[in-house]
């Protein structure tokens, strides 16, 4: 019994192996098929959508800027391209720090003058070197004419805040009438800031010669056209600080013809009815008798008479 029982053990052994070995087999097989199905659908992905081929772009880039020679701009007018933004941006910068208090016309006139300058030779008929001129190809190209919309733009802004009355016509230098005005102003400033910590009475009585000045000045200036924005914005503070921050009162020249207009409107009404009330007394006391009683007076005597 014992050989015949160990002959059964070895045969169920023998048959043993063979299905383990299988059964890895067929686990490996079963691991590596779900790869493989989990693969198709990106290749069936890839299958189905549109191929999109690679894209060199240092390729791409250099192709944007290659145009025929007689598209292209010209290396003269490249520079003045690059020159006007330049000065450009120097303006804008110039403008933001002066935005309040305003100061645009006495800080930058000299940056808006090179901005002219280096306009004027984009927008000129003449010839640069190699007789090209730079008017079509920069300002006149495309729809948009960037470079003239950005002049337009500092142009109106300048237009706007009269800086020309203020700058000479060469936009080299302040104006005489406007170097006076700020010296005049600094002097007005400096007299409110020896007062000011004190009593604003002493202020008002000891500055009030100052700013009388200050006052006709700008009036003059006024009368004559000859403010700007700086001007304008200027006086307006003063004025401010005079009023409001100082509380003091100064007498305008130009207040008096309008309060003794006022006044006069004022009392013409009295005047009117005094002096229709004395008109009417002096025909109460000018009554003439009717003729026709003193008609009935002489019939009645020529009556007497006749009887």
């Amino acid at each position: 019994m014992l050989p015949y029982n160990l002959y059964l053990f070895f045969v169920f052994v023998a048959i043993d192996v063979p299905s383990l070995k299988c059964g890895d087999v067929v686990h490996l097989s079963a691991s590596e098929s779900a790869d493989k199905l989990e693969a198709v659908p990106s290749l069936s992905t890839a299958a189905v959508s549109s191929p999109v081929p690679a894209v060199d772009t240092g390729f791409s880039f250099s192709l944007l800027s290659s145009f025929p020679e007689d598209l292209e701009v010209s290396d003269y007018c490249s520079d003045l391209l690059h020159i006007f933004g330049q000065r450009y941006v120097a303006y804008v910068n110039c403008l933001v720090p002066a935005a309040r208090p305003v100061k645009v016309c006495q800080s930058c006139y000299s940056t808006y003058g090179s901005v002219v300058e280096i306009y004027k030779n984009i927008s000129s008929d003449q010839m640069g070197p190699g007789n090209v001129t730079c008017r079509d190809s920069l300002l006149r190209s495309d729809r948009l004419m960037l470079v003239y919309q950005l002049y337009s733009n500092l142009e109106s802004l300048w237009e706007d805040s009269n800086c020309a009355q203020c700058v000479t016509g060469d936009l080299e230098s302040l104006t005489n009438d406007t170097l006076y005005f700020m010296s005049t102003l600094n002097q007005t400033l400096t007299c409110f800031e020896k007062y000011q910590q004190g009593n604003h009475t002493e202020l008002c009585k000891n500055c009030k010669s100052a700013y009388g000045t200050l006052n006709v000045l700008y009036s003059q200036m006024e009368k004559n056209s000859t403010l700007c924005i700086d001007i304008e914005d200027a006086m307006n503070m003063t004025r401010r600080l005079w009023s409001k921050n100082f509380n003091c009162s100064f007498p305008r020249e130009e207040n008096v013809p309008v309060i003794a207009v006022s006044s006069f409107m004022l009392f013409l009404p009295i005047i009117f009815y005094l002096s229709s009330f004395l008109h009417s007394e002096q025909k109460k006391r000018k009554l003439i008798h009717p003729r026709r009683a003193k008609s009935n007076t002489s019939l009645m005597n020529i009556q007497d008479k006749l009887s």
